[in-house]
């Protein structure tokens, strides 16, 4: 274990590095105010006499030694003379001041007995207290990591502790063929390696390019470029190094999954789309590369080859005239786009009402959308017609598929239970309790300010949810004391639930920490966020809660909307006996 003085968030912190070992980290969370840097990829504690005497009463067993090259080297800095005073506290430990330090015999520079003795875990377990930079040897190399667009590749000697923190990357995977460790470069994944094999003997070798996997006369994707390869007209693949916009722009295109095996994203190619992704790439800074390996008719119906015709300006206008959701702006303008580009050879004014129908049965029998797919298309159309156009064009109808009616998933009190339990992290643990508290949507979590929680009124102020509505919804006294310990270990800005940078928390994380959560319990459940949504709602009505006041608590404008946890309830079940309890079998 290997403690060093740092600076972290302009405050004096003592870092703590040791190989990852599932106890240690327990002890060590019984440390008031500890906590994990992703920055460095560390514990570290408060610089105070209070937290050392804490850890040496956790880990007693260990010597406490200060580090031969911050002692016989050179004189201590002042606050390696503050930690050695911490150390000198009376313990049961064998305790070395720098002055009982014996010093080394003279080694040349770079040796490896000096590397040795500054930067690797010692094997016996101690703890060395250290501040001294690493000598690394240039002429060998220990650790080997190649950087790629999409790709880091590590290359280093068998070491179980190694291994066990490579294994934590999300994503990261053994290449037997290769003898190295691949792992996805995205975040801060790179600063991680090199702040975990820092002092080691390290060297990092930048690739600026990229071959994709398959046929070697495949091209070749550079740093900055973004290639859509148009696969006989049925599949876009796409091939881009790690770029969170692009990622999240792409995955609000129907169909659009990750393929791992040629490691890139796919998706049914259509013209549209391609337009689509087209703008996001160049927005993004992106060298837009475009290659088709058969030219083939682009889609059914009355098209011509390479026309791609944008939304009409006064769509887009009527949509921010009254005051459509930026999501709502979104859907309804690329599914709009993609219908006019399907009848790309006549005027807007000409299409029939039997061409629209023909349109719809399109999207049904061949892109085979979903039913709330094709509700939305629908919308986008009649938009157009009826609100843009103001009612020039005669009246047509259009008959609607008959919609789904399916149940929610919930959990039973017990499961909430298990589940919040298995949350360990101080803050994962109140996005959960607040969301189930209050029975919010994701997209409401990650809206919250602190001035919403109202802990005099036990209420949580949801601003223009969906619908564009504000509402009030209750708050947990549990919720609120968890929330309290969250603000004032984290002390968020602006936003109740911040990200790294003091942005707004990232919706997809919140569906990882649940994700994760729900493999700890084994709950075999499908659980997404909105299920705690759909538990919240069905628990208050077994409790005996009026359904009326759930429905403004949800913020539903129908009551039919709330209603449906009314089939989902097992409140009165135990009282109803089954027929065949009644045979004689």
């Amino acid at each position: 274990m290997v403690l060093t003085i740092v600076t972290h968030r302009n405050e004096t912190r003592i870092r703590v590095d040791f190989p990852y070992n599932a106890e240690m980290v327990l002890k060590l969370r019984q440390i008031p105010d500890v906590r994990w840097s992703k920055t460095m990829g560390a514990w570290h504690i408060p610089y105070t006499s209070e937290a050392f005497e804490k850890l040496k009463e956790l880990f007693p067993e260990l010597e406490i030694l200060t580090s031969p090259t911050s002692s016989a080297l050179r004189a201590p800095s002042p606050k390696e003379k503050e930690m050695r005073d911490l150390a000198e506290c009376k313990t049961s430990s064998e305790l070395l001041l720098p002055t009982d330090v014996p010093q080394l015999e003279k080694k040349e520079e770079n040796s490896d007995q000096i590397e040795k003795s500054t930067v690797e875990f010692d094997k016996s377990a101690k703890l060395v207290l250290q501040k001294s930079p690493k000598l690394i040897d240039k002429s060998k190399v220990e650790v080997e990591i190649t950087v790629t667009p999409m790709h880091l590749y590590v290359k280093l000697p068998r070491n179980e502790t190694d291994i066990q923190f490579l294994k934590s990357f999300k994503y990261s995977k053994w290449d037997n063929a290769n003898f190295q460790w691949v792992i996805p470069n995205y975040k801060r994944n790179l600063n991680l390696l090199e702040s975990f094999f820092e002092g080691r003997r390290l060297q990092v070798n930048e690739k600026v390019s990229l071959r994709i996997a398959g046929d070697t006369d495949q091209p070749i994707v550079d740093k900055g470029q973004f290639l859509a390869l148009n696969v006989h007209n049925r599949t876009l693949k796409l091939y881009f190094g790690y770029n969170k916009a692009m990622i999240d722009a792409i995955k609000r295109l129907a169909l659009c999954k990750w393929n791992g095996t040629d490691n890139c994203w796919t998706l049914p190619y259509s013209e549209p789309s391609v337009k689509y992704i087209r703008e996001f790439a160049v927005a993004n800074g992106l060298e837009w590369i475009y290659r088709e390996e058969k030219k083939q008719k682009v889609l059914p119906g009355n098209r011509s080859e390479g026309m791609v015709r944008a939304n009409p300006e006064s769509y887009l206008a009527k949509l921010r005239e009254l005051r459509y959701s930026i999501n709502t702006i979104e859907s309804y303008s690329y599914m709009f786009r993609e219908f006019i580009n399907y009848y790309a050879d006549k005027e807007l004014d000409d299409i029939t009402e039997e061409e629209i129908v023909l349109y719809l049965q399109y999207l049904v029998t061949e892109r085979k959308v979903s039913t709330s797919y094709q509700n939305q298309a629908i919308n986008a159309i009649k938009f157009y017609y009826e609100r843009v156009m103001g009612g020039r064009r005669k009246v047509y109808l259009i008959e609607r598929p008959r919609e789904e009616k399916f149940l929610p998933e919930v959990l039973s009190q017990e499961e909430v239970k298990l589940l919040l339990n298995a949350t360990e992290n101080l803050k994962h643990k109140a996005i959960l309790m607040t969301i189930y508290s209050g029975g919010l949507r994701v997209s409401e979590a990650v809206n919250l300010k602190i001035k919403d929680i109202d802990s005099s009124r036990m209420q949580i102020r949801v601003e223009q949810a969906k619908g564009k509505k504000d509402r009030y919804t209750i708050l947990s006294k549990k919720a609120l004391e968890v929330l309290r310990k969250y603000v004032s270990e984290y002390k968020p800005n602006e936003w109740l639930f911040e990200g790294q940078d003091g942005e707004e928390y990232s919706r997809r994380t919140i569906t990882e920490i649940l994700r994760k959560s729900v493999e700890k319990t084994g709950i075999k459940k499908h659980v997404t966020v909105h299920t705690l949504r759909h538990s919240f709602a069905t628990h208050l009505l077994e409790a005996g809660t009026d359904i009326r006041y759930i429905q403004s608590l949800l913020g539903h404008e129908n009551t039919k909307t709330t209603e449906i946890y009314t089939h989902i309830t097992t409140k009165g079940f135990d009282q109803i006996k089954s027929p065949l309890d009644n045979l004689d079998i």
